[in-house]
């Protein structure tokens, strides 16, 4: 297998590291450069203690030019609004990208700048592949530039999926109960995100106006072919890691369990990293840990005509560094679960 130059670009923060956790031991990659303002010139594994011996590189500023000398894929694992800066530096220096900010996520500029910043990069947008793999994998395969979801919309989306492309839902019905980890708000210190205020707490935040709401509906507008609207709460929990998704909608027939089971077994085939439940089981968080799993459950309500969908996620693996990854060897050619094969962190 031929092994890949690739860079993360924005490396000390959570989701970097992740990418670098996953990338060290990938058979098809060779780790050329990582980058931080903050720690440049500095050894990784002297700022990451769990990396000794398992990445010996020392963190460079973040210079596009730079980068791109070294590497022929780049992971911009970097804030919204660096990353419209940085990445089209990178394509015209003809590195392919695998951008984690919501930045090229998004194909409507207005949509992004509503939620978001002004957008330097417009030109990019038509060609940014939005990177979920089990919906838009040969898109991503033949990519340049990949955006890659947030972790809040990799959960929902994948959950509701089958429902809304087999149009067995009412549209306007959908309703997603969220929960995340902390680690989802990123390693920068805050108040709000401290071990005081989130230890043995659970709280709702953003409700209705949270900006992945918009990246939902995008993707799950698109499957089915016309508007949907995603009704979204997200909550934090005292985890490190995770996400679970309960999401909601009305039937618009009468289906059993095993009726909607079906419909997902035939939408997510051959999917590798997509595990359903057996009937009468639902997902636990501690079940995906560290692995790019997505384990999804399906309950109905059949008095109340409503089915319930439960979806679990890594937030830093499914919902970052392992779906980057994911999107990287669908452009490299590699298999899909090339460096991702890991059984959950467990217990």
């Amino acid at each position: 297998m031929r092994k890949i130059k690739v860079a993360v670009m924005g490396a000390s923060g959570y989701a970097g590291l992740e990418l670098v956790r996953i990338l060290a031991r990938h058979p098809g990659v060779r780790l050329a450069a990582v980058t931080s303002r903050e720690w440049a010139g500095q050894p990784l594994a002297s700022v990451f203690p769990a990396l000794t011996r398992i990445c010996d590189l020392d963190f460079i500023l973040p210079d596009p030019e730079a980068v791109a000398g070294v590497a022929e894929v780049v992971f911009t694992s970097v804030p919204h609004q660096t990353a419209m800066e940085v990445v089209p530096r990178l394509l015209a220096r003809d590195c392919r990208v695998v951008d984690l900010s919501a930045d090229f996520r998004f194909k409507d500029a207005a949509v992004y700048e509503k939620w978001y910043q002004p957008h330097v990069a417009q030109e990019l947008l038509a060609e940014a592949v939005y990177g979920l793999p089990e919906i838009h994998g040969y898109a991503v395969s033949r990519a340049r530039l990949v955006g890659n979801p947030g972790c809040y919309p990799t959960c929902v989306i994948l959950g509701l999926a089958p429902l809304v492309q087999n149009k067995l839902i009412h549209l306007d019905s959908l309703i997603a109960d969220c929960t995340s980890g902390v680690s989802g708000a990123g390693r920068q210190a805050s108040l709000g995100t401290q071990y005081c205020e989130v230890n043995e707490g659970l709280r709702a935040y953003k409700v209705a106006e949270h900006r992945h709401n918009p990246e939902m509906e995008q993707e799950l507008s698109l499957l089915a072919g016309e508007p949907v609207l995603v009704t979204f709460s997200p909550h934090l929990a005292p985890l490190s890691r995770g996400i679970l998704g309960t999401l909601y909608a009305r039937l618009l027939r009468p289906q059993s369990e095993v009726e909607i089971l079906n419909f997902y077994q035939n939408f997510y085939e051959d999917q590798p990293f997509i595990r359903l439940l057996p009937k009468g089981s639902l997902p636990n968080t501690v079940n995906v840990r560290g692995s790019n799993y997505c384990d999804i459950g399906v309950r109905v309500d059949g008095a109340r005509g409503r089915v319930i969908v439960v979806a679990a996620i890594d937030n830093l693996h499914r919902g970052a560094a392992g779906q980057a990854v994911h999107n990287f060897n669908l452009m490299a050619g590699f298999p899909e679960t090339t460096g991702l094969d890991l059984v959950p962190l467990i217990p």
